[in-house]
């Protein structure tokens, strides 16, 4: 008897767990498994399902119904609209500052910065879809402010997100615009900032405001709420730094 009860208990408490659907920009797919670990050391039970792809396509998600509880979006843009749209219950804030790097496996010579695109042995550059990805819209607005965009713009091959951009920077393309933080990732270890890759000049393009909202499906859910606050927290902000985020 004493078994059929603990038994009772275990699935009546499965009913009622709740895990965390956490809808993710790519560009945080490098840090998130480190976020979610630190949560689970004091949420040990919580289980935190995640969702990777490009902000714009995240979004068309939720407004088609996805069951998420939190975007952690790579601009303002999106999480803004969902909040205008009465699909978010919390008001956008931003969790972190991203940066845009330009890498290439092979040696280059970055003296020139931006300029490198110009350069007649870079025939193809890997960049986010603009239109759904906001390190895309970045680099372009970085390439039209450097007066380089309509000379390169026909050398472009476009990733669906930051995370397939840079699968295409190592494999098809001669040099990409990525997400710097995508560089702290083990399988990036081997290419030496300088040589390899290099910042861009942050005046070329509107700063990577990273917007976070508690979605309406995770008003009851605590786990969900416990989630975004520690996002927003002291620790999570220390991880973020250490792949190349600029926080508050």
């Amino acid at each position: 008897m004493k078994k059929i009860i603990t038994a009772l208990l275990f699935i009546s408490f499965s009913l009622y767990a709740k895990s965390i659907n956490v809808a993710v920009a790519a560009n945080v797919s490098y840090a998130i498994h480190n976020l979610v670990n630190e949560f689970n050391k004091h949420h040990p039970d919580a289980k935190v399902q995640i969702t990777l792809g490009s902000s714009g396509k995240l979004t068309a998600q939720i407004h088609n119904g996805a069951p998420y509880d939190i975007l952690m979006s790579a601009n303002m843009k999106y999480p803004n609209a969902l909040y205008k749209n009465s699909l978010a219950i919390t008001k956008p804030v931003v969790y972190a500052k991203g940066a845009l790097a330009m890498l290439s496996t092979k040696k280059r010579d970055f003296t020139g910065g931006i300029h490198i695109v110009t350069d007649k042995n870079i025939r193809r550059i890997a960049i986010a879809n603009p239109n759904t990805a906001p390190y895309g819209k970045a680099a372009v607005e970085a390439l039209k402010s450097a007066g380089l965009y309509a000379e390169v713009k026909n050398k472009f091959i476009y990733g669906e997100s930051v995370s397939q951009t840079v699968a295409y920077t190592v494999t098809a393309a001669d040099l990409g615009f990525i997400a710097k933080s995508s560089l702290f990732s083990p399988k990036m270890k081997q290419y030496k900032k300088g040589i390899n890759f290099i910042d861009v000049d942050p005046k070329l393009y509107t700063p990577i405001k990273q917007g976070i909202v508690l979605l309406k499906r995770a008003a009851d859910n605590a786990d969900a709420q416990a989630f975004y606050t520690f996002v927003l927290s002291k620790k999570c902000k220390n991880i973020f730094k250490t792949y190349g985020y600029q926080v508050q």
